[in-house]
């Protein structure tokens, strides 16, 4: 998992509440156990049209935020089913940061396991970055998740909280595989004394 330290990056503002992981990664592409590839499909629903081709007037599709890693949403994002492909992609689609009122909570946990950092701020602050990306579209907002920090230039510098446990992994790219891994001495030092005391095992 790509470590997460510092973020500068273009904004895109999704201007909606309780957006569900249906919205997001529809059922008919939850077919694939792969991580990439589903960013194209992100969306789909409100992204395309019925022969499949983007929508103008959808912010996601405006080319001002093509390059967006940061997406602005309103509250109670990733409700619905617990689909882990909703988090794979928001990453596929170039997303490592979310900010949000609120989360749903197993969104809220699969995208910290996946790489993508998602933060919670009261409503005011969210509804100025909103704004903020909204009518400074070429605006970067830069994320410094050791401060715990999020700054545009001298505009606004808002702070956030996050789990230290999670902090930790996010920094240092560990997911749960990763995790277990930095074990890899204890566990290969457990084998061999099985191995030894139990050979019949």
């Amino acid at each position: 998992m790509q470590p997460f330290t510092t973020l500068k990056a273009i904004a895109a503002p999704l201007d909606m509440i309780n957006v569900d992981t249906d919205i997001i990664i529809p059922k008919q592409f939850l077919k694939t156990v792969k991580r990439t590839g589903l960013g194209v499909s992100a969306f789909y629903n409100i992204r395309y049209d019925d022969a499949g081709q983007p929508l103008p007037d959808f912010v996601l599709n405006k080319p001002e935020y093509a390059e967006a890693e940061i997406l602005i949403v309103g509250e109670n994002f990733g409700c619905g089913s617990s689909r882990e492909h909703a988090p794979w992609a928001l990453l596929d689609m170039g997303y490592r940061c979310i900010i949000a009122p609120s989360f749903a909570d197993i969104f809220f946990n699969n995208s910290f396991k996946n790489g993508i950092l998602p933060i919670e701020l009261p409503q005011e602050q969210v509804n100025e970055l909103m704004q903020s990306a909204q009518e400074n579209p070429d605006a970067e907002i830069e994320i410094d998740l050791e401060k715990q920090t999020i700054t545009r230039g001298n505009k606004f510098s808002f702070e956030f909280d996050i789990d230290p446990f999670r902090k930790h992994c996010l920094l240092n790219g560990l997911d749960d595989i990763g995790l277990t891994l930095e074990k890899k001495t204890h566990i290969d030092t457990f084998e061999e004394k099985r191995s030894s005391q139990q050979p019949w095992v």
